[in-house]
């Protein structure tokens, strides 16, 4: 990704709008849906008021009327959405008016946003330090706390459902246990909607999300105000706190593995995937349990593994192999673009397990052949001071992998697979070792340890 320098644009934007105010919010049940509204305001200049909606299912155990409960999880989700109404200026003054927060709890969210906001800072070259990024303050009085908790529901479990393999993999895991499994999805799309179907699910049967970003934020992003990455699985896991009230399912399944915790930019915080990493999750669980209510348990069941070996297992779920989608670039047309980074990691930690021909139906070509991707092998393998921003795997598993695929392919080699074979360091990244190494830093009970375990061993 290039970068840019945008440390005058950064500058200007701060002293011509200081402040930032998340005004308040407002919810409403009808027959149909659960309806959800903020307003915030840049300086008193622009107005933001995005919205969400919830279809409503007959089989939600939650109470349609206002209360507490509803008023603390809403304004949470307030708190996470106002990060990309805030980026587009980035004021140094963040007022919060609905509800206090503690002095813990406002360090807790800054930390979140200046981590979260990693990527938009290193690509628009902007230095600032989390003491100084902004200063949050608040308006009212008492923080919002539920003490009604969410009781524990054995065997259930909602699965927030992205289309691509990881969360397909969660989902036949836990289903073919046994297990009572309800998919999520924020924004439905065509390849969502296809794992639902794949998996033998529709969405009567799900939680439904319909998120609405206001237009004018994306007036400003064509006006040139800042713009950038988002911490999208931070507010991911508000929105299924939310979601597991409503269905009354505590166990909420993510599908964030080990490989997430590798910083995008070497030897900094910079991480693409902050927000699916290991030390946000922990981070998470304890606010939820401190500041929001007992008895959600947030957790991703993949933690444990490597994309190495969630690539294995889903190699084996055939039926998912022509729907599942994990390109950003090709999402809108819910494509395979077959031009970015995102796309090679996905043929490269594949093909051992898969082959070239079954890839070559999913991506329409042979990517491997491809030497416009050449700069993405220097991005993938650590060749660079970056890998791409993307959600892609760690350096030592692409390496890995590639090693593996040079040992099945026999001359001539594709354009990059010949590359990698003479720029590729000597090392010990083994693909038989990666797929036998299990990370203990989890939040997994003992039952779903061995069920990841059986499916890896299978």
């Amino acid at each position: 990704m290039p970068l840019q320098n945008r440390q005058a644009d950064f500058d200007a934007l701060r002293n011509r709008y200081p402040w930032f105010s998340f005004e308040s919010f407002e919810y409403k049940f009808t027959d149909q849906r659960m309806e959800i509204q903020f307003h915030f305001h840049l300086s008193g200049e622009i107005s933001f008021h995005p919205s969400i909606y919830i279809p409503w299912r007959t089989w939600f155990t939650a109470p349609q009327e206002k209360n507490s409960v509803w008023d603390s999880l809403v304004f949470h989700i307030g708190l996470i959405e106002l990060i990309s109404y805030w980026k587009a200026a980035c004021p140094p003054r963040v007022i919060i008016k609905p509800a206090g927060l503690t002095d813990e709890q406002i360090q807790w969210w800054k930390k979140l946003y200046f981590n979260g906001l990693g990527e938009f800072f290193y690509v628009n070259g902007l230095a600032t330090t989390e003491k100084d990024f902004m200063q949050m303050e608040c308006e009212a009085g008492a923080p919002y706390f539920s003490p009604e908790a969410l009781p524990a529901t054995e065997n259930q479990y909602l699965v927030p459902i992205g289309g691509g393999k990881d969360s397909a993999v969660t989902l036949e895991l836990l289903k073919n246990e046994g297990f009572r499994t309800v998919p999520l999805i924020l924004n439905p799309r065509k390849a969502t909607l296809d794992t639902l179907r794949v998996g033998g699910f529709d969405e009567e049967g799900s939680v439904i999300i319909q998120r609405a970003i206001d237009p004018v934020l994306l007036e400003l992003n064509e006006k040139g105000f800042l713009n950038g990455h988002t911490p999208f699985s931070a507010m991911l896991a508000f929105y299924t706190l939310l979601s597991a009230r409503l269905t009354g399912i505590n166990n909420i399944a993510l599908s964030n593995e080990s490989s997430a915790n590798e910083s995008t930019v070497s030897g900094s915080h910079v991480n693409h995937q902050y927000s699916k990493s290991y030390a946000f999750e922990k981070d998470f669980r304890q606010y939820v349990s401190t500041y929001i209510g007992e008895g959600y348990r947030y957790f991703s069941f993949l933690r444990p593994l490597h994309e190495v070996q969630i690539a294995k297992i889903f190699s084996k779920l055939t039926d998912y192999h022509p729907i599942f989608r994990s390109c950003n670039a090709g999402s809108k047309t819910d494509s395979w673009c077959g031009a970015c980074a995102k796309c090679l990691f996905a043929w490269i930690i594949l093909e051992p397990f898969t082959g070239a021909e079954k890839l070559n139906e999913i991506f329409g070509k042979n990517l491997l052949e491809d030497a416009s991707l050449l700069p993405y092998i220097d991005e993938l393998t650590g060749a660079t001071a970056a890998k791409p921003f993307e959600c892609v795997g760690t350096v030592s598993e692409v390496n890995a992998s590639l090693k593996a695929i040079l040992k099945i392919h026999q001359p001539p080699l594709p354009d990059l697979l010949d590359y990698a074979s003479k720029t590729l360091a000597p090392g010990q990244e083994d693909l038989e070792a990666l797929l036998k190494d299990f990370n203990e830093e989890h939040f997994l009970t003992p039952e779903e340890v061995f069920i990841l375990k059986k499916a890896l061993n299978k």
